[in-house]
């Protein structure tokens, strides 16, 4: 390995931090929610918008963050992406009501958006071609690399404060969990704010401003001198044909030619979120109690989730070029839908029923006298069972003692539930988790390419908003079974999709493509 490698490596690794900063920040709510429910006596739909929150502002971001990377440069608008990750950490952790935790959250969102954009967008520019796709990689590894993360730091903060070690006391741990689970972010906020000064400007960006000086000295310590020297002259000649090329408007979107295309770019946005992956991502924990588990072992369970994740996602960048994009999507969706099917089944047949010797076994911050109107009847649905747990122990203790009762009193296969999930998220992240944006970037002819991945992705993170928001309530009003048979249907109709509309788009150039999509009137 030369010393450029190295060097680009090194640089490569510090800005694709902000990509774990990224789905750490987005997945570490998943533990949160447990406690900030009861604490500050939200309701269903302020619960989803706790979690929402942070998506709704990171859309707004990627709106904003090319812009403001093109004026005043990557390395600044990824410096403020740090400090915004590091003040949210900060602000989620000492928030003093559930307003306070939204801003804090909402100010998160802003880092996301930002890093989502720019990380990527840097590392393009900084690498050689022939490192240049492994090193962008490094981005999409580090985002589940950091939702696995979130899961095994909640958990181990769950387990820190079942102890009674003097410093766990100390640091209030054992009685402020969910902010420790936030505040932990700051670490690698702050690191990544330190390491970002060590980082050169790209070099591209250098040249846009007419700085070639500069970007030349940078390009010689990520490639030899002759390459550099070849490197400044392209980007110096994309630069002024970039310049001469009226730039493509939004309207032109709406063109009769492009209503193939457009149709299916906006249907693979929306079916990549309403399958429910970020339901599954956001609230993994919560789904897991609701088996019965118990609260440690869904947290541990959760691990499990983003591990399957990590391990998946690798397998998708193997396998992409060797089978094709419409291959692991038949195979992605055919796995959702039987996985969502059969959670919905496991929950369907999920019975509810305290005894008396289960009501002994309830911890004791459970009020027992107030399950006496529950004992000994059965309950058939989860939606059914809550509504008796809050008619007998009021709106808010029931968020208190709602998990404790789950565990006394359900009858089903948890196992059926694990494997489901395990199975989706598998499914989700060899398929079209990173297929979508392959997609987006062979579908769309050059010409408006730009503005139609800046569109689609504007549709996919507003239905990621919308998922997120509902689902608490989805489970408190339709209920388990019913909420996952939904996300099975989509994924159903997203198969049925793929089939009939989608084409093949591997080893295709983006010309073919486009003489396959794209009418040929107004072409």
């Amino acid at each position: 390995m030369t010393q450029e490698q190295r060097y680009t490596i090194k640089i490569s690794l510090i800005v694709a931090l902000g990509g774990f900063l990224m789905g750490f920040d987005a997945s570490v709510i998943s533990g949160v929610i447990k406690f900030i429910e009861p604490e500050f006596a939200l309701s269903k739909l302020e619960l989803g918008w706790a979690v929402s929150s942070l998506t709704l502002t990171s859309t707004l971001a990627m709106m904003v963050a090319g812009p403001l990377s093109t004026k005043f440069g990557r390395k600044p608008v990824l410096k403020i992406a740090a400090s915004l990750y590091a003040i949210s950490a900060l602000g989620s952790a000492l928030a003093p009501d559930f307003i306070t935790l939204v801003i804090a959250r909402m100010i998160g969102g802003f880092g996301v958006g930002a890093s989502l954009i720019i990380a990527p967008m840097y590392i393009a520019e900084i690498c050689p071609p022939g490192m240049r796709g492994r090193m962008v990689s490094f981005n999409q590894l580090n985002i589940v690399t950091g939702i696995s993360v979130a899961f095994f730091t909640n958990y181990l903060i769950l387990q820190l404060s079942q102890s009674d070690s003097a410093w766990i006391q100390t640091l209030g741990i054992d009685i402020h969990q969910w902010r420790w689970m936030l505040g932990l972010e700051g670490i690698p906020a702050i690191l990544y704010f330190g390491l970002l000064f060590g980082v050169p400007e790209s070099p591209r960006w250098l040249i846009m401003k007419s700085r070639s000086t500069l970007a030349l000295q940078i390009l010689k310590r990520v490639s030899s001198e002759a390459q550099a020297l070849k490197d400044l002259a392209a980007v110096k000649e994309s630069i002024k044909n970039r310049t001469e090329k009226k730039r493509a408007k939004l309207s032109e979107l709406f063109k009769p030619s492009l209503r193939l295309v457009l149709f299916i770019g906006i249907v693979v946005a929306i079916l990549q979120q309403i399958t429910g992956i970020n339901s599954v991502f956001f609230y993994a924990p919560m789904i897991f109690e609701q088996t019965g588990i118990g609260t440690d072992a869904a947290f541990s369970q959760a691990i499990l989730v983003g591990l399957t994740n990590l391990a998946f996602t690798v397998l998708a960048i193997m396998f992409i070029d060797r089978f094709g994009r419409k291959a692991l999507l038949i195979f992605g969706f055919s796995g959702i839908a039987i996985s969502m099917f059969l959670l919905s089944y496991g929950f369907s047949n999920a019975t509810y029923q305290l005894t008396p010797q289960a009501v002994e076994t309830l911890p004791g911050h459970v009020d027992k006298a107030k399950t006496a109107g529950m004992v000994g009847v059965t309950y058939y649905s989860d939606v059914e069972f809550k509504d008796a747990v809050q008619e007998n122990f009021g709106e808010i203790e029931s968020k208190k003692v709602e998990a404790n009762l789950i565990t006394a009193s359900i009858n089903m296969n948890a196992w059926l539930i694990l494997l489901s999930i395990i199975g989706f998220v598998a499914s989700f992240a060899i398929s079209i988790g990173p297929v979508m944006w392959v997609l987006f970037s062979e579908l769309f002819p050059n010409t408006i390419r730009g503005v139609a991945i800046s569109f689609t992705g504007f549709i996919n993170s507003s239905v990621s908003f919308l998922v997120q928001f509902v689902f608490p309530w989805e489970l408190a009003t339709i209920g388990n079974a019913w909420t996952f048979f939904l996300y099975g249907l989509f994924a159903a109709l997203g198969l049925i999709f793929v089939l009939i509309v989608l084409p093949e788009t591997k080893n295709k150039s983006l010309e073919e493509l486009e003489a396959i999509l794209v009418t040929s009137k107004e072409k």
